[in-house]
């Protein structure tokens, strides 16, 4: 395990903890997949950093608080995975049935690749 990966991890979850997209954007390979899986299914795939971003700048406006807390992190094949809860507060009604002001806590993982000194792609699951 990589001591800069897992820092650069740590500086993508303070960053997204801070609504800070620039700096998320700044960890990030140009070419970066980002998935998330919900109860095994996926539920939300960007590929690139413009998608990316769009999905980031438009998740930002979902949320008057989120944060994320990074427990752990190990490596697993080619990957590090990171063991993360998470906390948020609606900030206004979701077409899911989330009403503003409601508190989200969710425990999972994620897992990072890394290319060129960025990351590479990201798959939360939870």
């Amino acid at each position: 395990m990589q001591k800069k990966n897992i820092d650069q991890i740590h500086r993508y979850v303070d960053a997204y903890n801070r609504f800070d997209i620039e700096e998320m954007m700044e960890q990030l390979h140009p070419d970066v997949v980002f998935q998330n899986y919900s109860n095994g299914a996926l539920s939300l795939e960007t590929r690139g950093a413009s998608e990316f971003r769009a999905q980031a700048e438009a998740a930002a406006k979902m949320f008057s608080q989120r944060n994320q807390t990074v427990k752990a992190v190990s490596a697993q094949h080619a990957a590090l995975v990171a063991e993360i809860d998470y906390v948020g507060t609606v900030s206004k009604d979701l077409p899911n049935g989330l009403k503003a002001g409601e508190k989200i806590e969710i425990s999972g993982i994620s897992e990072f690749t890394f290319l060129d000194g960025k990351i590479a792609s990201i798959v939360d699951r939870s």
